[in-house]
């Protein structure tokens, strides 16, 4: 299966196998994930798997936009774009900024109090998260 997801520049995002064989296997791709491919990738799964040997249900599919994240490669694939983080029970929203290895920075806009201002301004502010502190991240659609 890495072959056929590295020759297609798709990414493994999740595997499943269930009690009762059902495997779910989720992809993702940076321009998005075709219908096509996935019947393609699961042509191929099947048959490299052996029905003689065991009988298995099979679902591929696509991460699924709006979801959250579950692999770095997803955090690369929207830097510059609007996400949510869901960090100690409070929602930010930005725009991601950067990736790392274990963390991530996104950009929020948020009132200020500048020196030297009678009012609060808004402010563009970097936020940096650590991923193994965050509940969740998820690519926010905008419809503008």
């Amino acid at each position: 299966m890495n072959e056929w997801l590295e020759d297609n520049e798709y990414f493994l995002v999740d595997i499943n196998v269930s009690a009762d064989n059902k495997i779910v296997v989720e992809i993702d791709h940076k321009d998005g994930v075709w219908i096509e491919d996935c019947a393609e990738l699961s042509k191929y799964i099947e048959e490299h798997l052996d029905r003689e040997k065991e009988d298995f249900e099979l679902e591929v599919g696509s991460a699924g936009i709006g979801q959250p994240f579950k692999v770095l490669q997803q955090y690369q694939n929207h830097v510059g774009d609007e996400v949510e983080v869901l960090v100690e029970n409070k929602k930010v929203k930005g725009v991601l900024k950067s990736v790392g290895e274990d963390d991530f920075v996104v950009t929020v806009v948020e009132k200020q109090k500048i020196e030297g201002q009678k009012k609060a301004q808004m402010v563009e502010v970097d936020k940096t998260f650590k991923m193994d502190e965050v509940k969740y991240t998820k690519y926010l659609i905008n419809f503008k």
